[in-house]
């Protein structure tokens, strides 16, 4: 099978394309991962063939960070801000995405580029696997404002509101695919390029977290969150004598996100743990590196083999980070900046896995409130839990998901029915 993975964003959104193409280079498939250009090295780094496509994804952050529109409190204007980002690098990701998929058997993709890969394989009449990191389809059971009292919406509205938002996504983005079809001419009108031929929603995460949810959107894959399995690079050094000297500290990093005053940040960090008496492991390479006392700082760590050894973890919830925390069995704050992540925020603090706040709103007594409602033993007892029934096999069974779309020539159709009905219920 040859196989075209096509994951727009940061780090955080190529690290599940990396994580699944390495297992299916593994099982014997051809694979190439479409990237932004500032990753490609990172893929590659990590034994997938990459090229780039779309533009730089430290510019869309930049993007972000510098539009005003996504800190206003009008949802709207929220909104607005997300759709013009959405718009931003569309016909240079979908120019090299077409020229990308040749004669690529399926495509699949991340949340941020799931249409500009629809129309790839609805030109190429290839079957497309879109990997959900998040529960985006129009249901009744997740509130879709993802604010103090968004949780008492009732269902139908809930509904209707993820539906308004899929519609407002499609119109923001209809010019740019229909300036796409005329500019394609031909390959546009061709035998294969009418609908895309086959269509699957992975939801690569928890439906646990979601109650309801999965019995809500029915046959739908849950695959569970694509973590890490193999080693890593562990603990060792400076580092590793640090952590085992004294009690556990709280991790505190925020990702690809954009910290426009990292010296302010840290010392905010530091004030809410210093009054706490808790150790700090501050983490990204906007921060000044130093290991001594009651603090560490460090560019990147391995977070399966740190965070099971950390009282909290504060972050912006991306999902990786999220479901790393929740791997780990530890309580989050989540501090949230953009995207799925105030939604992630809301559903860890409503099942009592810990706290949550927006970043742009933070202080050191905020944060400290924030630590200590994380911290309370049934908070540490739930997150340790979960931490234990946590499932690591999200990578495979994404596999099994992608290998179904294009079943072996060799082997029996219904064996690839059976795999996959087994794992639309193996989550439930």
């Amino acid at each position: 099978m040859k196989a075209l993975l096509a994951f727009a964003g940061s780090r955080g959104d190529a690290q599940p394309g990396v994580l699944l193409g390495r297992e299916l280079a593994g099982r014997g498939h051809q694979v190439t991962m479409a990237v932004s250009p500032n990753l490609v090295e990172f893929a590659e780094r990590h034994g997938v063939s990459a090229a780039p496509f779309g533009i730089d994804s430290d510019e869309l952050l930049r993007a972000q960070r510098d539009d005003r529109r996504f800190r206003h409190a009008n949802p709207v204007q929220r909104v607005r801000a997300a759709l013009d980002l959405q718009r931003r690098g569309f016909a240079e990701a979908a120019r090299d995405l077409l020229s990308l998929t040749g004669d690529n058997e399926v495509l699949v993709s991340g949340m941020a580029c799931e249409e500009v890969a629809a129309e790839a394989a609805r030109q190429h009449g290839i079957p497309l696997a879109a990997m959900h990191f998040f529960p985006i389809r129009p249901n009744r059971s997740v509130a879709v404002l993802a604010m103090p009292g968004g949780s008492h919406l009732p269902g139908p509205v809930n509904r209707l509101g993820w539906k308004a938002l899929t519609t407002a996504r499609a119109w923001a983005l209809a010019p740019e695919i229909a300036a796409l079809r005329d500019d394609a001419g031909t390959v546009a009108n061709s035998p294969g390029s009418g609908e895309v031929p086959a269509y699957t929603a992975i939801q690569a995460y928890d439906p646990a977290l979601f109650p309801g949810l999965a019995d809500e959107l029915g046959a739908v894959p849950f695959t569970g969150f694509p973590v890490v399995t193999d080693g890593g690079v562990g603990i060792g050094g400076e580092l590793g004598e640090w952590l085992i000297e004294g009690a556990a500290p709280v991790y505190a990093g925020f990702g690809s996100m954009p910290v426009t005053d990292p010296v302010a940040t840290e010392a905010m960090v530091r004030e809410a743990c210093r009054r706490l008496g808790l150790r700090l492991l501050l983490v990204g390479p906007r921060f000044r590196g130093r290991i001594g006392g009651d603090l560490a700082v460090v560019d990147q760590v391995d977070h399966r083999a740190v965070l099971p050894l950390c009282a909290a973890a504060v972050h912006h919830g991306g999902a990786g980070t999220t479901a790393a925390a929740l791997r780990a069995g530890v309580p989050s704050v989540i501090c949230s900046v953009q995207a799925d992540q105030p939604y992630w925020g809301r559903q860890v603090e409503a099942l009592g896995l810990g706290a949550t706040a927006p970043f742009s709103r933070l202080s050191a007594n905020r944060l400290e409130r924030l630590l200590i409602r994380a911290t309370e033993p049934g908070v540490v007892l739930r997150a340790a839990a979960h931490g234990a029934r946590f499932r690591d096999d999200g990578v495979q069974r994404a596999a099994d998901v992608i290998e179904s779309l294009v079943p072996d020539p060799e082997s029996s159709p219904a064996g690839a029915v059976d795999r996959v009905s087994t794992m639309i219920g193996g989550m439930r």
